[in-house]
């Protein structure tokens, strides 16, 4: 183990904390089928029962997790052609992030697109598959070239 693995890992913040309870959420409705808009109240109350759930930001847990179950077939349609595969065939933790950063990118423009994109490669990092990370990263690039053009030709601050 060298010292990166050992160093003390930042606090989450309360935003980033709700993007993971939220994943969490979107990755249970998924497994149940992804269809049925009746299984959210119950997901959302099954998560707000979660231990570490008061450490979250509750107000953009519920956007972030009803919003990507209600535009679930729209956002499919806008990250489906910069995905590798059909998207049935995504892992449902790769499918709930595009999904939550898809509907980040697309309908919470105050969100700096470089956030939203961070913030699901850590979601794909600490849930999902060795490479997926890459994988989030190149799909939600592409996505916010085409949704937020003139934000991702802006550039950056230093």
């Amino acid at each position: 183990m060298d010292d990166a693995d050992s160093a003390p890992q930042p606090p989450r913040s309360a935003r980033r904390r709700a993007r993971e309870l939220a994943l969490q959420g979107v990755y249970a409705w998924l497994v149940r089928g992804g269809e049925s808009l009746q299984d959210a109240g119950e997901i959302e109350a099954h998560m707000r029962d979660e231990d570490e759930f008061d450490q979250a930001d509750a107000v953009w847990f519920k956007t972030l997790l009803h919003g990507a179950m209600r535009e679930a077939p729209a956002l499919r349609l806008k990250f489906a052609p910069f995905v590798d595969r059909p998207v049935a065939e995504l892992s449902p933790i790769e499918h709930g992030i595009l999904l939550i950063g898809s509907f980040e990118l697309i309908h919470h423009i105050e969100v700096p697109y470089r956030v939203t994109i961070n913030e699901a490669v850590e979601l794909a990092k600490s849930f999902g598959g060795t490479d997926g990370f890459k994988f989030v990263n190149g799909v939600l690039d592409k996505l916010a070239a085409e949704v937020r053009s003139p934000e991702t030709r802006t550039p950056a601050r230093r």
